[in-house]
């Protein structure tokens, strides 16, 4: 089989060290990987998520932030990419009200410098990691491909909206394929310590208050990170549409309040919950409809909260020893 080479940015995070496993597990991919290891969580986590890829003769990994066209470049030139994963962003609704500007900065700025190497260098597959927040809170349930996504609510949703749209533009203009995938809550294995079933399972392991925010019933499209693998892998074979938008969710919503009472069962302990308002940038409900994704990538996810949690619970508590 023919040897393929793959730029992933963001490949020591959550969704880009699962993916980067899968490549290099197929035995046919020379991965070059983009992370700044910035401090948005610790470091010393992703340096734990790549410590075995580094063994791996087929793994690269570049330490450079994708803000510096300088160092974009340079790397495209040496790599002859057939394809580009970018998960690399910064992320969270809350956390980008705060600094929007910096999320602009890299989520857009960021994407633009790898969209134009990529156009230098004649990269002929394109993959996007979008988010479901894209929607905002106009769209109708389930989210549609095809919904209007021009009320973004957050700056973090806008800047993922904005990547999409240059995506799209560098699609139409240079013949280069590009596809963008809005994720929906992904969970799993190696979470990001803010995310909520990463925060809320160590705070009711020792016995901390949780935060709920609003009542309890807003409600999210949970995604076990296998299941996400599944659909960008099946992403970056494409060759379809030169521009394509797809959601990658569970298409199942869980009520907050019955998260939370799934932590307590699997974690064998009782939360404590600290009420607080609605914050703003939130959305009241996330709810994928993939039958996009199903019908043009074969993407077919399996596995059910019910049974996400107990593997996210098991790699959770060793991870805690």
């Amino acid at each position: 089989m023919q040897e393929k080479r793959i730029l992933v940015t963001g490949g020591a995070g959550f969704i880009g060290s699962h993916l980067v496993d899968n490549l290099l597990a197929e035995g046919n991919w020379k991965v070059t990987v983009i992370d700044n290891f910035n401090a948005f969580y610790s470091p010393e986590i992703k340096r734990r998520n790549v410590s075995e890829h580094l063994k791996n003769d087929d793994y690269v990994l570049q330490e450079a932030d994708i803000c510096c066209s300088d160092s974009v470049d340079r790397i495209f030139e040496e790599g002859e990419f057939d394809a580009v994963v970018h998960l690399a962003a910064y992320a969270g609704v809350r956390p980008s009200l705060l600094n929007p500007k910096l999320y602009n900065e890299v989520n857009v700025c960021g994407t633009l410098n790898l969209l134009e190497a990529s156009r230098k260098t004649g990269v002929p597959q394109f993959v996007f990691g979008s988010s479901s927040s894209v929607y905002g809170i106009s769209c109708k349930v389930p989210f549609s491909e095809d919904a209007k996504v021009c009320q973004p609510i957050s700056p973090y949703a806008a800047t993922k909206a904005a990547g999409e749209l240059i995506c799209h533009t560098f699609s139409h203009l240079y013949d280069m394929r590009t596809v963008c995938l809005r994720f929906f809550t992904v969970y799993g294995a190696r979470q990001r310590p803010d995310l909520a079933i990463h925060k809320f399972s160590k705070l009711i392991s020792e016995g901390k208050p949780i935060p709920m925010f609003g009542d309890g019933t807003t409600r999210r499209d949970y995604t076990y990170v296998d299941d996400i693998i599944q659909g960008v892998r099946a992403s970056i074979d494409y060759e379809g549409a030169k521009h394509e938008i797809f959601n990658l969710g569970e298409s199942q919503t869980t009520e907050l309040r019955e998260l939370i009472a799934l932590l307590e069962e699997n974690l064998g302990k009782k939360a404590v919950i600290e009420r607080h308002p609605m914050q703003p940038g939130d959305v009241p409900i996330t709810y994928a409809d993939i039958s996009k994704a199903r019908q043009l990538l074969n993407y077919n996810p399996t596995t059910k909260i019910a049974n996400g949690l107990p593997k996210f619970t098991e790699w959770f508590l060793d991870s805690e020893q």
